[in-house]
């Protein structure tokens, strides 16, 4: 089933006192985490610029784009995104391979009173390693392993709205993945460095 790209126009605003009080938090414990890690950083972990991913989270909601109100972060760090989500009145979930960022993430929403539900392990779901396998050997796109879908009890086509940030030759992947598994109608956002938010829908095949 094809993947047709969605133009999105974002505009950046003053940020709502809350949504600004998240970030802030969010970078200072980001910053911290680093810093502590400094001699054994964690491999692949750099953070969206989340002012515009909640611009693009945002012009979902507004601009009526979504089916429902399932969202899920893969690969969710610090889970900001996810917990971004929440604020706009998504239905938020994160999956996570590190779990100690896992940890982090559910103490951040914790402490802002955010219902996001945050998972430890892989958001490759069963099968999809027959994808990953086209990743290169430099990329940190983790299959196998534990697998957070069981424990979540929801699959990839459960999600309305999936949000990524792929590592550098990756974009591929989650593309691939997400036109695999994902149900029919949903969007697919994924962050790509700077000023470079796409969004995809997957279309039913005619």
């Amino acid at each position: 089933m094809p993947l047709e790209e969605i133009a999105l126009s974002l505009t950046r605003s003053v940020l709502p006192a809350r949504v600004g009080a998240l970030l802030r938090e969010s970078d200072a414990r980001i910053d911290r985490f680093i810093s502590e890690r400094i001699d054994a950083p964690l491999p692949g972990f750099v953070p969206s610029d989340f002012v515009e991913v909640y611009s693009a989270l945002k012009a979902l909601r507004t601009g009526y784009l979504t089916t429902g109100d399932m969202f899920c972060e893969w690969g969710s760090g610090f889970g900001v995104a996810a917990s971004l989500a929440a604020m706009l009145r998504f239905n938020a979930y994160g999956i996570e391979i590190q779990e100690d960022l896992v940890r982090a993430a559910r103490s951040l929403a914790e402490d802002f009173n955010l219902s996001v539900q945050f998972f430890h392990g892989s958001f490759i779901p069963p099968g999809g390693e027959a994808i990953t396998d086209t990743v290169d050997e430099f990329s940190w796109l983790e299959p196998g392993g534990l697998c957070a879908q069981e424990e979540m009890g929801l699959d990839p086509d459960d999600f309305d709205v999936i949000f990524a940030y792929p590592w550098p030759g990756e974009a591929h992947v989650i593309e691939a993945l997400f036109e695999e598994y994902a149900a029919v109608g949903a969007l697919l956002l994924t962050y790509n460095g700077l000023e470079d938010i796409k969004l995809f829908r997957k279309k039913a095949v005619k």
